[in-house]
């Protein structure tokens, strides 16, 4: 089991930046894959970025170049650091572990990029 509770998000005008945080209740080194999902209202829930256990990253095209995913199984914590926001970025970003199969969610927390 492993919790996960994500911070860092808000109102932010478009061409800003925002550190999304994701907090795990244990040591992460055991879970390959982690990700950020998020879920813009009345869309499904897609993923933005994942990143394995060895710091393997992946990006959906449309935040290629502008977000960054991190993560510290140390801490255990892992990250998204978004530039260059778009209002079509705005969603409840949800982290996301998946472990043997076995997958866990955060709560979300709420991006939304405004004038």
């Amino acid at each position: 089991q492993v919790q996960l509770v994500e911070s860092g998000g808000g109102l932010v005008q478009p061409g800003g930046s925002l550190k999304l945080s994701c907090a795990a209740s244990r040591n992460i080194f055991s879970i390959n894959l982690m990700a950020w999902y998020r879920q813009a209202p009345g869309n499904k829930r897609d993923v933005v970025a994942t990143i394995t256990a060895g710091g393997i990253t992946n990006y959906t095209d449309s935040v290629k170049g502008r977000f960054t995913i991190s993560r510290d199984n140390i801490k255990p914590m892992m990250y998204l650091e978004m530039n260059n926001l778009k209002p079509e970025d705005t969603a409840v970003y949800y982290c996301h572990a998946n472990q043997n199969a076995v997958t866990y969610w955060g709560h979300g927390t709420q991006v939304t990029v405004s004038s």
